[in-house]
Order: structure tokens, then sequence, then C-alpha cells
């Protein structure tokens, strides 16, 4: 039985569960229902709860830990030619069972027979029924596919078994239990409180995680590279090794990468600050209601159109319109260069500075802007001396927080900005930021023991420092500064 399957009836037999223990609560005292500790409906959670939340934690690790066990049971039976070779090998051979596999539970037992006996006639069926494989299977490859769908085979009785076995369990130990003076209630919040509690650890560990990872890889990558040369070197040419080589030739220089990331966040926040904070005045103070309604979700909006479309964008129209308003006042601009990223980029996070200014601003309570008034202040005055001064440490996390969005933009760079990484205070020439050499190190068939390939942690790396430090610091400056307005 399948795993969703295996959820599907352990749901059904948690509502089961709990419209009997409902019934037995409610059969418990009949006359005085004060008698109970908990309500009926508490009884009944606490039997359902018993029935189907162990089976589906213990369903939950199964599921983690079969395909890694399954596979080192394969892998231990494969031929010794193909243990003898590398990693990569053996993870191809690999493959190849799996398909095979796939395909011996889609043939009936004549055409299994028949595919054992003759390889090409099992390529062919299995290309039949929808399998494509690049050559005929030997005897070694079908057999490590039968034991594969053997293994499987057990792994859902058992599964199946120890499932069933925990949910009747279960149930008549917690159908036992229940009694007038039960405290069900405790019991069904308490397991609420540690579901809550595990939703809200999900995002630290997701955090922890990412950074473990990115940071064991970025270790053996400095194993390979000085940390020195990395932080100070001014030439980026990693020089791409192929398959198997791991040599450490090449130059791993971050500072063009970091100063190109900066440069094209610095332009983008020039374009997006002055038109989002405006833009956030005049919707929280001048602009009408409907107006407001209405002016508000098109910003936002911004927000919501995928990157790549932004990258369009900036090559079919920005970069080319650039390029002529240049070329007719003298100027030497390039299509792709740091203006056409840095404004496109800076269209982006308008709804990042705008909609969260705004909100800030909204929040600033109406008596300090009637107090102002009362003393003779212009609705202009009022803005400049009471509101945005009062406003000033939200509107600076959210320069921030838009910052550190623009640092993390990949699609639009790539379109728009080149994949050159140059060092050059000219906003007319291309540059590259740390994105986009992340994805170029990592696209291709290429070892990952390599530093041509490690290089990509270590940028991460550095990048995740460098938003989280964005993040914190913006947080930091807003709950510092924050004053509280009775």
């Amino acid at each position: 039985m399948s795993l969703s399957t295996l959820l599907f009836c352990l749901l059904v037999a948690a509502v089961v569960a709990f419209f009997i223990g409902f019934w037995r609560a409610k059969r418990l005292s009949p006359d005085n229902p004060r008698a109970l500790h908990s309500r009926p409906g508490y009884h009944g959670g606490y039997l359902a709860l018993a029935t189907a939340l162990p089976a589906i934690l213990v369903l939950m690790i199964w599921s983690a830990v079969e395909p890694r066990f399954i596979q080192a049971e394969v892998e231990s039976n494969l031929p010794a030619q193909v243990l003898e070779g590398s990693q990569g090998q053996i993870g191809l051979a690999m493959g190849v069972v799996r398909s095979v596999a796939t395909g011996l539970e889609r043939l009936s037992p004549a055409e299994v027979a028949a595919a054992k006996a003759n390889p090409r006639e099992a390529q062919r069926l299995f290309g039949s029924k929808g399998v494509v494989i690049a050559s005929p299977p030997d005897a070694a490859i079908i057999a490590s596919a039968e034991e594969l769908n053997s293994i499987k085979s057990l792994s859902e009785i058992a599964k199946t078994a120890v499932a069933a076995f925990l949910a009747i369990f279960g149930f008549i130990f917690a159908f036992r239990k229940l009694s007038p003076n039960l405290r069900a209630r405790n019991r069904v919040e308490q397991v609420i409180i540690a579901g809550l509690m595990a939703a809200s650890s999900v995002a630290i560990l997701t955090t922890a995680g990412i950074v473990l990872s990115v940071l064991f890889e970025s270790v053996e990558f400095f194993s390979h590279v000085s940390i020195i040369d990395f932080l100070t070197g001014t030439v980026w040419d990693p020089r791409f090794a192929g398959a198997g080589d791991t040599s450490g030739d090449g130059q791993f220089g971050l500072v063009p990468l970091l100063w190109g990331t900066l440069y094209i966040s610095f332009v983008a926040l020039l374009v997006a600050v002055p038109i989002g904070l405006l833009a956030a005045i005049y919707m929280a103070e001048y602009a009408h209601p409907n107006v407001r309604s209405a002016v508000k979700p098109a910003l936002e909006m911004l927000a919501g159109i995928p990157t790549i479309v932004y990258g369009f964008f900036a090559v079919v129209t920005v970069g080319p319109f650039i390029n002529f308003v240049g070329s007719e006042a003298g100027l030497a601009i390039q299509p792709t260069s740091v203006l056409t990223a840095g404004i496109v980029m800076g269209i982006m996070i308008i709804p990042f500075v705008s909609s969260l200014s705004d909100d800030i601003i909204t929040a600033i309570p109406r008596a300090l802007r009637e107090g102002s008034y009362g003393l003779g202040a212009t609705q202009s005055e009022t803005i400049k001396r009471v509101v945005l001064p009062a406003a000033l440490p939200g509107i600076v996390g959210a320069i921030l927080l838009a910052a550190s969005r623009a640092i993390g933009e990949t699609m639009i760079v790539v379109l728009a900005a080149g994949i050159a990484a140059n060092l050059t205070l000219n906003p007319a020439e291309s540059v590259t930021t740390i994105t986009v050499k992340i994805v170029s190190q990592l696209t291709g068939d290429l070892e990952f023991n390599s530093p041509q390939t490690l290089v990509a942690f270590a940028l991460g790396f550095t990048l995740f420092i460098l938003t989280l430090g964005l993040n914190v610091y913006a947080l930091y400056i807003v709950r510092k500064y924050r004053e509280q307005y009775e």
C-alpha cells in the first residue's frame, strides 16, 4: 500500500475514532454532562490522535529512511566492476537499475521472462511501456532491478502492517482510558502546542540546514584556495576544469563580483527610494481614499511580476533606449550595463519601499498631525517636521530590506548587466554579481570536488552573510529607534 493511501486510511480512521470517542464520552455521564472533566469533543480528539498520530509519525520516519536503506542494499549487490568505479559511475548504474525496475513493474510475467532471456527484447518491451533506457540491460542489472522491486514490496507490506498495528493498539489503549475524570482537554492541547512548536521551528531548522550545508562546502573550497586570496583578489578567472580534474588552477577574486553586486544595488536604490518614498507620502497624506485604494495595489503588483519578465523588459526596452539616448548625447552606453540593470531592478523593488513606508506613515497617530496643525503648521510642514521624523526608523528599515532584495537578484542581472566580472566605476559598462556567478559555476556536468564548482558555495555563503547582515541591521534600527505613541 502506498504512503498516500496509508495516510488517507489513517485520516479516515481518525475521523471514525473521533466520533466513537465523542459518543463514548456522551455515554459516560448521560444524566450529568458537567461530571466530565473535558467536553466530549476533547475525548473524541484524544481518541483520534491516539489512533492516527503515532502511525503517521512512524510512516514519516520510515519514508525518510527507506530510500537510503534500499539504495545501500541494492548497491552492495551490484557487479564488482561497477563498485570499483567512481561514485558517478555507481550513480549512473543505479539510475539504470531504477529504470529497469520501473519497466519490470509494468510487464506481465511472460514479458518479464522474455526480457530476462533477451536483453534487446527487454529494451523493446520497456520502450513499449514508456520506459526508455540507453542500452539493453544485462543480467546483473535485471537481477538488481528485481531485487529493488522485491525490497520495495516487502517494505510496503511491513509499513502497512506496522501502521495498522499502531493504529489499532493506539485506539484500544486510548478507548480504555476514556472516563469522566480523563483530562482529555489537557492532553489534546499538549499535542496541539507541540505541533505549533514544531511548525515554528521549521524556519529556524531550515535556516540552520542552509547555513551548515553551504558552510561545509565552503570550508572544502577554502582547503583548495586561500581565503585571503578569495576575499582580496581582484581577478575572477575560475578556468573551468573538466570532470575528474580537481586542480586548483584559476583566480577566484571576490572583489569584482562584490563590487558589481553593490554597485547595481546602489543604482537600484537610487531609483526605488525617491519614487517609492514620494509615492508613500502621496498615498498616506494627500491621496483620496478611492485613489489610494487603486494606486497602492497597482504599485504592489510590480512585486508580483516574475523577475525573468523584468529581464526581458530590460533587454528589449530599457537597454536599447539608454543606448539610444547615450548615443544622441555623445556617450557610449552599452545596452547591458550597470544603468540598465540598476534602473530595472529599482523599478522591481519600488513596492518594497512604497508599501512598507506607506504602512509606517499611516500608523503615525493622528494626534501628532492635529497638534502640528494646532500650532499653525501647514500640511507640508507637518509631513517634513513631524510625520517623517516619527516614521524614519521604519522607513530606513524598509529601505534596507529592499536593498537585501536587490542584492539577491539574479535574472535581471544576467540579462541586463552581462556576465563580465569587471572592476569599474563607469555605470555605462557591463559588470556582474555574485548570484550570476553562482549560477554559472553550477551549470553543466561538473564534479563537486573541484574548486571551480565549490567556489559557488563560498559565493553563496558570502551572499548569505551580506543579506543576513542587512536584514539584522534593518530590524535593529526599527527596534532601537521606534517610538511608542499612545
